[in-house]
């Protein structure tokens, strides 16, 4: 009697162990930008793919249909992030981030404004914190961050800011 209680609870601790960090599921994630939404209607969604519990590689894509905004009416850029978090992929993080993007601005000279189109590269760095539901589909995420602009233009700001408030769903 007392080997099968013994086995019986060996067993259970084992599939408990088991269950409590699998991390084998819901590795992709698409998330919205609703701050940056609602605040000046740039439409901004993300992919992130998490290669460890604590790692994740994704990309972010903007539009917006103001081209004459501060980042331009359309970016695209890889970013790395590490989870500092005591859950499997959340909680705090730290990122590193490129971002290319276009837009144009009006320049006056003495013939009259004509419109410029320009693009830039930034690269950066951001930090933030990631909540995420019990069963890992859903998550929320608020985050900033700041980048140098590598070509420098007497038009733009040598630093371009990231922030926002994202909804996220994982499969």
């Amino acid at each position: 009697m007392k080997n099968s209680i013994l086995i019986l609870s060996l067993f259970t601790s084992f599939y408990i162990s088991a269950q409590a960090y699998n991390d084998g599921f819901n590795n992709h994630e698409l998330r919205f930008n609703m701050g940056r939404f609602l605040s000046s209607a740039v439409v901004e969604g993300a992919y992130e793919y998490y290669f460890t519990p604590d790692t994740s590689i994704g990309g972010t894509m903007y539009m917006n249909a103001n081209p004459l905004g501060r980042t331009g009416n359309f970016g695209i850029g890889p970013n790395l992030r590490a989870y500092f978090g005591l859950q499997p992929k959340s909680g705090f993080f730290a990122e590193v981030f490129g971002l290319y993007y276009t837009g144009q601005t009006d320049l006056e000279l003495n013939l009259g404004d004509i419109n410029y189109d320009y693009s830039n590269l930034a690269i950066g760095l951001g930090i933030g914190k990631k909540w995420s539901t019990f069963g890992q589909k859903l998550s929320m995420e608020v985050y900033a961050g700041i980048g140098r602009n590598m070509k420098e233009q007497e038009f733009e700001s040598p630093f371009i800011y990231r922030s926002g408030l994202s909804l996220g769903f994982r499969f």
